[in-house]
C-alpha cells in the first residue's frame, strides 16, 4: 500500500497534504484507474488523521471527478476519460492541455536519473509545499532612497490581491529575513540581484515584478500642444526623475514640466496652480484632488487630472496571484 507522509510541523493543513499526495499518486499512476482507495478507517490508522478530515478529502477528489463512490463497496479511482479519448487523468487537463506532457516529461527525467516514483512525488510535493509556505509572508523591498516606489507596490498588491504586505528597505532586508523561515520577496528588476544575494541563502524566493509601461501616458505627452504646462506627481522620487528625463527626450523644451512628490505640500500646491494637465500615480490621486480643491479660488481653469492605471503590470499581478495561490 502507498505510504502517506503527513508532516505535523508543515504550514499546510493536514487535509491539503493528504489531498495533494493522493492527487499526485493518481497523476503518476501509482493509483491506477479502478483501484480501490483505503477505507476511512484504514487511512485513519495510516495517517493518524480524523476520519472526518479524510472524508472531506475524498469528497474533494470526487468533486474533481478523480474518484467515484460505489455504495456498499468503497471509493475507486475513476476510469480515465476525455472528449477525444485521450488518457487525461484530471479535469484540469482541459484547462492546461500541455500539463500532462510537461509533468510526465519531468517525471521521466527524474526516473532516468535514478529516482523512484515515490521520490519523484516527494520532490514535487516538497517544491509545492515550499512555494505555498513562501506565500505566507510577502515582503516588498526597494532601497531607502526610493521607498516611495515600494509604497506604491505594497499598496497596489494589498488592493489588488487583498494581501498583507510588509515594506522593508533593501538595506534592512537581511535583518528582517533572519527572523523568518519562509516567504516571498518582491522587488523590481533593477534590484533583484541584490535581493537574491540576501534572500536565496535563507531559502526565501525572490520574484522580480514588471512595472506598468506608461504607453497610454506617453502617447498623450507626444500629442500635447507646444507650450503646454504638464504636472507630474508621485510618491516616488525615482519616478519623478525618470519622468522628467523621458518627457524632455520626447518633447525637449516644447512642454513645460512641473514635478512634485505627493508629500511636498507646498510644491504640490504650486504645481496644481501652474499645470493644465496632471499625471499622477493612483496613490497620489486623492491628495492631488485635495490640493486642487484647496486652490480652487486661485484657479482660472481646473487642471485635468490623469491617474495612471497602476504601477505594477497586469501580467505581473496575474503571475503573482498564481505564485501565491490567490486564484
Amino acid at each position: 500500500m502507498l505510504q502517506f507522509n503527513i508532516q505535523s510541523n508543515s504550514e499546510l493543513p493536514a487535509s491539503q497534504q493528504l489531498f495533494d499526495q493522493i492527487q499526485f499518486a493518481i497523476a503518476s499512476r501509482q493509483f491506477p484507474a479502478g483501484q480501490k482507495l483505503p477505507s476511512l478507517r484504514q487511512l485513519e490508522m495510516i495517517t493518524g488523521l480524523h476520519r472526518n478530515t479524510i472524508s472531506k478529502v475524498y469528497h474533494q477528489l470526487e468533486d474533481m471527478g478523480l474518484v467515484e463512490s460505489i455504495a456498499g463497496s468503497g471509493i475507486y479511482i475513476k476510469e480515465n476519460r476525455s472528449v477525444e479519448g485521450d488518457t487525461g487523468r484530471s479535469p484540469l487537463l482541459a484547462k492546461y492541455p500541455q500539463a500532462s506532457e510537461q509533468i510526465g516529461g519531468t517525471i521521466d527525467r527524474l526516473l532516468n536519473q535514478g529516482c523512484t516514483l515515490s521520490q519523484a512525488r516527494e520532490l514535487f510535493l516538497a517544491e509545492i509545499d515550499w512555494r505555498m509556505r513562501c506565500g505566507a509572508k510577502v515582503v516588498v523591498t526597494v532601497p531607502t532612497q526610493d521607498i516611495g516606489a515600494g509604497e506604491l507596490m505594497a499598496q497596489e498588491l494589498e488592493q489588488e490581491m487583498a494581501l498583507p504586505v510588509q515594506l522593508v528597505p533593501l538595506e534592512e532586508l537581511e535583518a528582517v529575513l533572519a527572523q523568518t523561515h519562509s516567504g516571498t520577496v518582491l522587488t523590481t528588476h533593477y534590484f533583484v540581484q541584490q535581493a537574491e544575494a540576501i534572500a536565496q541563502p535563507k531559502g526565501i524566493r525572490v520574484i522580480p515584478v514588471d512595472l506598468y509601461d506608461y504607453a497610454k501616458e506617453l502617447r498623450l505627452i507626444k500629442k500635447l500642444e507646444a507650450g503646454h504646462n504638464l504636472g507630474i506627481v508621485s510618491l516616488s522620487p525615482g519616478i519623478v526623475r525618470v519622468a522628467e528625463i523621458i518627457i524632455y527626450s520626447l518633447r525637449g523644451d516644447e512642454v513645460f514640466v512641473f514635478t512634485s512628490q505627493v508629500g511636498d505640500r507646498r510644491r504640490l500646491s504650486a504645481l496644481v496652480r501652474s499645470s493644465q494637465t496632471i499625471i499622477c500615480d493612483p496613490a497620489s490621486t486623492p491628495l492631488v484632488e485635495q490640493a486642487i480643491q484647496a486652490a480652487r479660488e486661485d484657479l482660472i481653469r481646473k487642471p485635468k487630472v490623469l491617474p495612471c492605471k497602476n504601477y505594477i503590470s497586469e501580467k505581473s499581478i496575474d503571475l503573482l496571484r498564481r505564485e501565491l495561490d490567490m486564484e
